[in-house]
């Protein structure tokens, strides 16, 4: 017997049908002897439309107020779930994120889990209840309602999972799992039977749209094992691991120690509408580089990859950076703005770049993925503007009309396109 946290996103839930064929997973894993907690997110499209009814109303609101309108759509999916589990004989009953309680601090719109009380849900689950719980919300200090941002419901699934001590938490979404890359890109990309999280953090950051950072970073913290899986698969089927074995299908996010064999490159990544950024002849004055990234920063323009040259008498520097396209021109005024403060010479720039980057925590023990990288993207004719690097990573910004055909050549390069990738 385990104790499982199951996850299911918007498009798992967008009507009562598909809460019903989500509810059939729940089910199954309870009649296998499992105890479970469900975690919903609000019905598809539902959250937005919450908040255009909320900007409707006017454009300057009070943010909690904002929170406790936006909260109903879970409220709605999960009284919803449990009533079709309590119809099929499953005993089930509702919890808002205040009734479990779930402790946020007191940023609205964008709150941050402080800490979970698990008593009630342990008790439930003990007693062979299935609790469903509101994802994406909590309570203040204050006892007001709190939503947590984009990404909340897996955060909240994770933390569920964290505080009630379960051996998974596994994330229904509408893919069956974490693939290679893009398959719509690549239609040969494999779907991974286990990735470390490290290797998933790296890939949700540079694109990835599988599971949000935030949920990553917290199972990470709390050796939360997650398993990505389709709520689309048929509830009642075989359940059968990536490898043809019997065992749990989808990918496995989990510590690297359980990978025992890992690949030198686990995944190729694809992140396009990037804008590139030069300022030349800074002045290599002690905290240019913070005033820089400061002053951006003040703005909520977010900063990717950065290169910084040194000229040769030592005195200046050029830097350049990305930052998305949709950011530039603001990136650009600001930066004007305060040229006597930075003491820049001339600012330069362009849009329509692409981000390709190779992921893999086998890279920690391989010398020479980056210049093989290169090569592969040499051999296709594909120039390459900045570089950047990290212990598992390596990404390359390139003209956007080559991004497809970089990923598919850097897809092959490695490997990735066989089937035991």
């Amino acid at each position: 017997m385990a104790r499982i946290v199951v996850k299911f996103g918007g498009t798992s839930v967008a009507t009562v049908e598909r809460i019903r064929q989500a509810a059939r997973h729940v089910k199954r894993e309870v009649e296998a002897g499992n105890e479970v907690a469900v975690v919903v997110s609000a019905m598809s499209g539902k959250t937005n439309e919450l908040v255009g009814w909320v900007n409707e109303a006017s454009a300057l609101h009070d943010a909690r107020e904002y929170d406790a309108v936006v909260a109903s759509g879970e409220q709605v999916t999960a009284g919803l779930m449990a009533i079709v589990l309590s119809e099929m004989g499953i005993q089930s009953r509702s919890f808002a994120g205040w009734q479990v309680p779930i402790h946020t601090d007191d940023s609205h719109g964008a709150a941050r889990i402080v800490d979970i009380d698990p008593t009630e849900l342990d008790k439930r689950m003990k007693d062979g209840w299935v609790p469903v719980i509101t994802g994406f919300q909590g309570i203040s200090p204050n006892g007001r309602i709190t939503t947590l941002g984009r990404g909340g419901s897996d955060t909240s699934a994770v933390a569920v999972a964290a505080a009630v001590k379960a051996d998974r938490c596994d994330i229904y979404t509408d893919v069956d799992g974490v693939y290679t890359t893009d398959p719509r890109i690549v239609p040969k990309a494999q779907r991974l039977t286990k990735i470390s999280f490290e290797e998933m953090l790296e890939m949700a950051s540079l694109g990835a749209k599988v599971l949000m950072i935030r949920s990553v970073e917290m199972a990470m913290a709390h050796k939360v094992r997650l398993t990505v899986r389709s709520s689309f698969a048929d509830p009642d089927a075989p359940q059968v691991a990536p490898d043809g074995t019997p065992g749990v299908p989808g990918t496995l996010v989990c510590d690297e120690e359980e990978i025992v064999e890992k690949q030198i490159v686990s995944g190729v990544t694809l992140a396009k509408a990037e804008a590139k950024i030069t300022l030349r002849d800074v002045k290599d004055n002690p905290g240019v580089a913070a005033n820089i990234f400061g002053t951006l920063a003040d703005q909520g323009i977010i900063v990717d990859m950065i290169v910084q040259n040194i000229a040769d008498d030592g005195a200046t520097t050029d830097i350049t950076f990305t930052v998305p396209d949709s950011e530039y021109d603001k990136a650009i005024k600001t930066l004007k703005d305060a040229g006597d403060r930075i003491e820049y010479a001339r600012i330069s720039g362009s849009k329509g770049g692409a981000k390709v980057s190779v992921v893999g925590v086998g890279m920690r023990s391989h010398a020479g993925v980056a210049s093989s990288m290169f090569k592969a993207l040499a051999d296709k004719g594909i120039n390459i503007q900045l570089i950047t690097t990290s212990e598992i990573k390596t990404s390359v910004l390139i003209d956007e009309q080559y991004a497809e055909l970089a990923v598919r050549a850097l897809h092959t390069y490695y490997g990735l396109d066989k089937k035991d990738a």
